[in-house]
């Protein structure tokens, strides 16, 4: 029956602000409203994130989601971040020195946040085997740990 997450929506305090931050990340304005703006993760028909302006005095309930990429991208991601003006974030009490792996998973993921504070990442999914290792660790310490266990 599921087939993909089709849309999510956030609040935002400024939407011009926004626009061009989500624009910053390459998804395409699909439709701009007084009070909110389509965008196209992929392709037009594809994936969708929705921005809502929150009324003046109402406060913007932070929400949380990730951007699936290819870990060759995510590898570069921090750069890539940067160059944007976008700074990538800690998180788990790790800061953003590389990536960050969930080896239940297993992915790796850098995270950053929009204009109103949500929290983004970009996640790429490992090669190999899940892990049930509690919390969480660098790319580099997966690394090790799986050319250490075959």
């Amino acid at each position: 029956m599921i087939q993909n997450l089709y849309e999510t929506h956030l609040e935002i305090s400024d939407l011009e602000r926004s626009i061009a931050f989500y624009e910053k990340l390459g998804l395409a304005l699909g439709q701009k409203h007084v009070k909110g703006a389509f965008f196209w993760i992929t392709e037009p028909g594809g994936q969708m994130l929705a921005l809502w302006l929150q009324g003046e005095g109402q406060a913007v309930h932070k929400r949380s989601f990730g951007f699936q990429v290819e870990l060759e991208r995510l590898l570069a991601a921090h750069e890539w971040l940067n160059e944007r003006g976008i700074a990538p974030v800690a998180q788990f009490g790790r800061e953003p020195a590389e990536p960050i792996v969930h080896p239940w998973m297993p992915a790796a993921a850098v995270y950053f946040e929009d204009p109103d504070g949500n929290s983004l990442k970009l996640l790429a999914m490992l090669p190999g085997e899940p892990r049930r290792i509690p919390g969480v660790m660098y790319y580099s310490q997966w690394l090790e740990l799986e050319q250490s266990e075959p």
